[in-house]
């Protein structure tokens, strides 16, 4: 289900989601803003997020055991500081690190089957439990991972009392929507950048909105986005969007032979 569901554009719109979502955690979202260069690099941090995406589906076995081990070691030296309680704690503790699988996951699946990847409920289902692999990677116990929807929407429900959007999660709304960019890029971050960034928060559940404090349009409206979008960005061939970094699928296909290439009518083969 991954490898077929990862090839799709909306994919992007999807990540962008996750992060909104991610910031809603205030302990998680600190770990973020303390320990990296976030606002100065954000677009490393973003292609280094979707290199490990890239390289647990369609890496091999070893390229993904590496990748996962490059994360653990680097959140086993990070630490995070309350800066209300001065209290110190690690940024790969269990409980933040399930907050990011969940948060991208959901987000993963909520986009690509609202923009028109048709997914059965049995099939969502798998590409959850699939996910078990990956959370492993990043330090946690498969069996402490959501393997199904009613699992996954029982953990979202359980977490609720603990979001809030504090100053970390309105330093990134801010940045997803004006990224720093080069003087000449920005007539293009307003029409291009902008319009996905708003189309991806329209996406986000309700609580969210409710807790960032702006309105988002009806749900039928944005599903109707998602669907145009995802309609459109589907007509570029997908051999040119694979073009761009970090490449992964291609390289994927040249190693396994065209028929490996990932397509939604394979879905459920």
């Amino acid at each position: 289900m991954s490898w077929q569901m990862h090839g799709d554009p909306m994919m992007w719109v999807a990540g962008i989601r996750a992060l909104y979502l991610q910031a809603l955690h205030p302990r998680a979202v600190r770990g973020v803003m303390q320990n990296s260069d976030f606002r100065r690099d954000a677009w490393g941090r973003l292609m280094r997020t979707a290199n490990f995406v890239g390289t647990t589906t369609y890496g091999t076995a070893d390229a993904a055991e590496r990748a996962g081990a490059r994360v653990r070691k680097i959140h086993s030296m990070l630490t995070v500081k309350d800066p209300d309680t001065a209290e110190r704690y690690g940024v790969d503790e269990p409980e933040l690190l399930l907050w990011v699988h969940c948060a991208e996951i959901d987000s993963y699946l909520h986009v690509l089957r609202r923009s028109g990847f048709r997914l059965t409920d049995a099939q969502a289902d798998r590409y959850i439990g699939e996910h078990r692999v990956s959370a492993r990677l990043v330090g946690l116990g498969p069996d402490a991972v959501p393997a199904d929807q009613a699992q996954l929407a029982a953990y979202f429900e359980k977490v609720l009392p603990d979001l809030a959007a504090g100053p970390e999660a309105r330093d990134v709304d801010d940045f997803l929507s004006r990224p720093p960019i080069h003087p000449l890029l920005v007539p293009a971050r307003a029409l291009l950048w902008r319009r996905v960034a708003r189309l991806a928060y329209a996406s986000l559940p309700p609580y969210a909105h409710e807790l960032y404090g702006r309105t988002a349009p009806s749900p039928a409206a944005v599903t109707r986005r998602l669907r145009v979008t995802g309609t459109l960005l589907r007509c570029v061939p997908a051999r040119l969007r694979w073009q761009l970094p970090p490449k992964h699928i291609l390289r994927a296909m040249s190693r396994l032979g065209p028929g490996s290439r990932p397509a939604p009518y394979k879905v459920g083969r």
